[in-house]
């Protein structure tokens, strides 16, 4: 089984650093969790989460020329637990163009009835004051 970018492994904790974890592979091949790709939340102290001997699920989220493997334990973990999309169809359906279209014209008519609410406040558009 070769190590390709976006598979998932189990894999062993070997060592840790302050920038990271570093985990064994099947085949013997090594990766690097970096301290960023651990958990969901910011991670201030990596001992916290891991410690040597811990058996871990990652992803695989890139394989460097020079053979350094990019690994990923939230990514893991965040392709397992996210549910199925079964209620929103058109929002996973519709392309980037169609969704930042919805956004400006929402954004447009909140903007306006802003405005048109502020305007009544002060006392209209052609209030003058003296």
């Amino acid at each position: 089984m070769s190590i390709e970018v976006g598979s998932k492994l189990q894999g062993k904790v070997t060592g840790i650093t302050k920038f990271g974890a570093f985990v064994e592979l099947p085949e013997g091949a090594t990766g690097l969790v970096h301290i960023s790709e651990v958990a969901d939340s910011y991670v201030k102290d990596i001992n916290e989460h891991l410690k040597v001997g811990d058996v871990v699920e990652v992803r695989v989220i890139n394989v460097e020329k020079d053979g350094k493997i990019g690994l990923s334990i939230k990514k893991a973990k965040e392709q397992a637990s996210r549910p199925r999309n079964k209620g929103n169809d058109r929002a996973s359906k519709e392309s980037f163009e169609q969704k930042i279209s919805r956004f400006l014209k929402e954004s447009e008519d909140r903007l306006a009835s802003l405005k048109r609410h502020t305007e009544s406040k002060r006392g209209g558009r052609g209030a003058r004051r003296g």
